[in-house]
């Protein structure tokens, strides 16, 4: 690996590493071209990785843990990209783990926490997308009321990624109308056992994608949960979704910076190996000049992607940690699909043939200029947030 790549990290951080690299080297770029071969799941991949920890970052030490914060949990998913793989199967366990250690019951948190620390549970699934709603999370049609033991919910979400795939999940659900001009009131976040749940109360249809992601589109028909599945208050479940979209923007920027480090060295190492007409193709400023330029913007998004970590674990409400959490995303997904780009055209036709796994890792970096926020989105955000302009949307 090229020393440019990869600056010192000490401590924590170092060990997380260290950890995660001790999984990934048993994965190759074989096993995941495999899986995108077979629409597979990367069950051997989650049980290993399980095992070893690293869905335990974020779970606090006194629920069997490792204690640690988003900056160790980036680390994991951006060395997973930086391996030729992809995180997704495993980022979500990681900020849905801050969602209810931060905001669930003792009871919640001792009955499940530990579970998910010693790989025996998996909690993977995050239900919030609508049909007809999408980015809008206030006008979300589904319904949770109560009734019977508990509480019954109805509705239809649609992107449930890994929903076929894990034990518990999260679903987001109106329990209440908005008052005037609070439109996000109104919203509960209930944690759903799935092996408990009455399979005709909830089905589940994969959604085909440009990359194997599995994700889903769900049906909730009157889905019986038992009372103290909701996730702290009633009412204010998308405040604690904000809370754990920042870890997750945060998580997605070192996903893309994984991602555009393994293009960077893909590129590099090929324009040294590819000689035509004489010459190392490298030797080309029109080769050398755009993986050049893409490693500098890395490099930019990697260094807010810090800073917003930092912000976010030190529990900074300055208003500038949803802002850097998202600029950081955006920075580092624009800066990663902009190094695929480049990674193909250095490979010529080589970058279009499977076997050299850059068709596949560029199909899976195009989510994120998509999901989980659109760079749009993040424009608004900044724009209103950031600078005060008026809201466009």
């Amino acid at each position: 690996m090229m020393e440019a790549l990869d600056p010192p990290l000490e401590g924590t951080l170092a060990d997380v590493l260290e950890a995660t690299k001790n999984v990934t080297k048993q994965f190759p770029e074989e096993y995941y071209r495999e899986l995108d071969r077979t629409d597979g799941y990367p069950h051997e991949f989650i049980e290993v990785a399980m095992k070893a920890g690293l869905g335990a970052v974020m779970v606090p030490e006194e629920y069997g843990g490792m204690g640690m914060g988003a900056r160790e949990a980036s680390v994991v998913v951006e060395e997973i990209h930086r391996s030729g793989g992809t995180g997704s199967m495993i980022h979500g366990q990681l900020f849905m783990m801050g969602i209810l250690a931060r905001h669930g019951s003792e009871d919640q948190k001792r009955n499940i926490l530990p579970k998910v620390a010693d790989g025996s549970i998996r909690l993977q699934s995050f239900s919030v997308t609508e049909p007809n709603a999408g980015t809008d999370t206030s006008k979300i049609q589904t319904r949770a009321r109560r009734g019977g033991k508990g509480w019954i919910i109805k509705g239809q979400k649609v992107w449930t990624s890994r929903m076929d795939h894990t034990d518990y999940f999260i679903v987001f659900a109106r329990t209440s109308e908005a008052p005037e001009g609070k439109p996000f009131r109104g919203l509960s976040c209930f944690l759903v056992d799935k092996r408990a749940v009455d399979p005709k109360q909830l089905t589940t249809r994969k959604i085909p994608a440009m990359f194997n992601h599995h994700t889903y589109e769900v049906w909730y028909d009157d889905m019986e949960i038992p009372e103290d599945s909701l996730i702290g208050e009633e009412g204010k479940g998308f405040y604690y979704l904000l809370d754990g979209l920042n870890a997750e923007r945060v998580m997605i920027a070192a996903e893309c910076i994984g991602d555009g480090k393994w293009f960077i060295e893909k590129a590099v190492n090929y324009s040294k190996e590819r000689v035509i007409f004489g010459r190392q193709i490298g030797q080309n400023q029109g080769v050398q000049f755009p993986i050049a330029r893409g490693y500098a913007n890395l490099m930019a998004a990697d260094a807010l992607r810090w800073k917003a970590a930092e912000q976010f674990d030190a529990g900074a409400d300055s208003g500038m940690t949803g802002a850097n959490a998202n600029m950081a995303k955006m920075l580092a997904s624009e800066a990663s699909w902009d190094l695929g780009f480049h990674c193909q055209q250095t490979h010529g036709g080589f970058g279009l043939a499977v076997e050299y796994d850059i068709e596949r890792k560029v199909r899976e970096n195009r989510v994120f200029q998509i999901a989980p926020i659109s760079t749009n989105m993040v424009l608004n955000y900044i724009g209103q947030h950031v600078l005060g302009m008026p809201r466009s949307y």
